[in-house]
């Protein structure tokens, strides 16, 4: 990988979150983690210099990867061209902000694996699940403390937007830890990989993601505060954010960080209407 980033005169940055991963066993360990199978399309955010990306076409029956930066995504063609002859013939890139993707080349992508940086992990990864419901198995290597958040359960400390909202889609849990010494060049913060599976059943709620969002986003806003307080300004007042929590079944004294998607789903349901809004 160093040889390659020297040939192509690359050199990672900070302000793109770049630290390639240089280990093999490490990229054999992620796939092997993600339950790549056979007949899987993989979607790969940020394959960087490939060397996951080799790893996955090894294992899958095809692997498309989405890369931003214009010299990495330039090269990567070439480099599975050389590397892996016989397979890249199964390889699609998409060169793009992985936020900006709306469709993806070949057959709808059954797993998403990928190393994401750091600065965009969250967004990336939410975008991606709500774009392709056909994506069943997620393992994203990302920051250790984005990990725990990300794999939190309702009442602990880290628990929050993106535990929720990860939540909405997958069963989510934390797949591992990654040292440091893996990555070129080796980041200042530790990693972690973070398995989610896609619900077998969506969450049952009458109410829309975005609604059910907006409560989510308005609860940890000021997650120091009681959910009466909290969602006043969702509700329009105090005594209407009580009057919805009641009616969900829920304490308007309870805090954002004790609740359940289900339970964010039933206050979304019961969201006061504006008055002369009928």
């Amino acid at each position: 990988m160093r040889e390659l980033a020297a040939a192509l005169g690359v050199r990672p940055t900070k302000q793109k979150g770049q630290n390639f991963v240089i280990d093999a066993n490490t990229v054999r360990r992620i796939v092997r983690t993600a339950d790549v199978r056979p007949e899987d399309t993989v979607v790969e955010v940020g394959p960087g210099l490939g060397s996951l990306t080799l790893a996955l076409l090894e294992a899958a029956d095809r692997v498309t990867a989405v890369e931003i930066d214009d010299l990495l995504a330039a090269a990567l063609p070439a480099t599975i061209a050389a590397r892996m002859p016989a397979r890249a013939e199964r390889f699609a890139l998409v060169h793009s902000d992985a936020m900006h993707v709306q469709e993806l080349p070949g057959p709808p992508p059954t797993a998403l694996v990928a190393n994401l940086p750091y600065n965009v992990a969250v967004p990336v990864l939410l975008h991606m699940l709500d774009r392709f419901p056909s994506i069943e198995r997620t393992l994203v290597m990302v920051q250790a403390e984005v990990a725990d958040r990300l794999a939190a359960r309702p009442g602990n400390k880290v628990y929050g937007v993106p535990s929720v909202k990860a939540n909405w889609y997958c069963e989510v849990k934390r797949a591992g830890a990654i040292g440091r010494n893996v990555f070129w060049p080796a980041p200042n913060v530790d990693s972690g990989l973070v398995s989610l599976v896609r619900r077998a059943e969506p969450v049952k709620t009458t109410a829309t993601k975005g609604e059910v969002f907006a409560v989510v986003d308005a609860a940890f806003a000021q997650r120091r505060k009681t959910l009466r307080a909290a969602l006043a300004g969702w509700a329009g007042s105090a005594a209407g954010a009580e009057a919805a929590l009641v009616a969900a079944g829920i304490s308007p004294q309870a805090r954002g960080e004790s609740l359940t998607v289900e339970e964010f789903a039933r206050i979304a349901e019961h969201r006061p209407v504006p008055e002369g809004a009928l």
